[in-house]
């Protein structure tokens, strides 16, 4: 019986935890078709290349709740950085960076 009880409560906060997890974590395919990992860190979310020529380089930290994120975001190609934002929508993800918040660029990527 207490077995069962904890394993029933183990499953309880797990489920929990997955429901809990914000929309912008996971895995991205970026416009130029590498796979970017978006993972909590410190109190933010940061952006990992895990495939292109550029894999295993960080290139952003965003914070924010519920679908709207605001930070920075690295070029991979110049390793400059930008003020950025992102903005979740189902599987698809607005990445903008800007230089003085007037010259911006942004792309989409989508959920893997």
């Amino acid at each position: 019986m207490i077995r069962t009880l904890l394993i029933a409560s183990a499953i309880a906060c797990t489920t929990a935890s997955v429901l809990a997890a914000e929309p912008i974590v996971g895995n991205w395919k970026t416009a130029s078709g590498a796979t970017a990992e978006i993972a909590p860190c410190g109190g933010a979310y940061c952006i990992t290349l895990k495939t292109g020529k550029h894999a295993g380089k960080r290139i952003g930290n965003l914070t924010g709740t519920d679908g709207s994120y605001n930070g920075e975001i690295t070029d991979p190609e110049n390793d400059k950085t930008y003020s950025g934002s992102g903005a979740v929508n189902g599987n698809s993800l607005k990445m903008k960076g800007c230089v003085l918040k007037v010259l911006c660029k942004s792309q989409t990527w989508t959920r893997l």
